[in-house]
């Protein structure tokens, strides 16, 4: 078995994924790729949407698909950089959505942190990559673990909105209740298809409208 370091209430669910050959073979892969090469995010923030929002928290799901791999980019959290570096196009597009939809100003810094403080799960269905090389650490696992994570939250929450922005994340739609659960969807905010349905859809004010009808305090995006 494989001791992951993740916060409690997580491991608690997951503990049965954490025992299954796919994820020591995943491990592996994982810990061979850090030593041979430089993989983001940085080691210790691999699990890091976990850490800063325990699964009781959880109110919001955003699922984006690969950590940023550039240098200083990835932390652990989708669509998320650290304070200081140079916002992305996805979430420069992102934060439009947010200004026109809720009217909030646009921030200078690019770090979700204070979203996930608030309960914003932003998952990525893999949770490694070698740098310069987006999607290289894809179908080794990650996406198997990050399914049943998506599916745990459907099972065992109630009235969670998911986030599924483009075709990757609206993939995992037969992952959730829908009788339970809002899943809002749109094209990907990626300036290549932000003007085919991202702009507009107002999924930042749809989600707090749907927390707030069931009794639970909004986002400040």
């Amino acid at each position: 078995m494989v001791d992951v370091k993740i916060e409690q209430s997580w491991k608690h669910r997951l503990n049965g994924e954490f025992q299954q050959p796919y994820f020591k073979q995943l491990t592996d892969f994982v810990r061979n790729e850090y030593r041979q090469y430089r993989v983001y995010p940085p080691g210790p923030l691999i699990f890091n949407a976990f850490n800063l929002c325990p699964f009781d928290n959880v109110k919001v799901v955003i699922i984006g698909q690969d950590p940023y791999h550039e240098p200083g980019q990835a932390q652990g959290l989708a669509f998320s950089v650290p304070d200081g570096v140079r916002i992305p196009p996805s979430l420069v597009n992102i934060y439009k959505e947010i200004k026109d939809d809720t009217g909030n100003d646009i921030p200078i810094s690019g770090d979700l942190t204070r979203w996930v403080r608030q309960g914003v799960f932003l998952l990525n269905a893999t949770l490694t990559v070698r740098e310069h090389q987006a999607g290289s650490h894809q179908r080794q696992g990650w996406e198997r673990f990050t399914d049943a994570v998506i599916k745990v939250i459907s099972d065992e929450k109630e009235h969670v909105a998911f986030i599924l922005w483009g075709s990757y994340a609206q993939s995992k739609m037969q992952l959730i209740n829908q009788s339970k659960h809002l899943v809002l969807r749109s094209t990907h905010p990626s300036p290549l298809s932000a003007h085919r349905g991202f702009f507009g859809n107002h999924h930042f004010s749809l989600a707090n409208q749907f927390l707030q009808q069931h009794g639970m305090q909004p986002i400040q995006w």
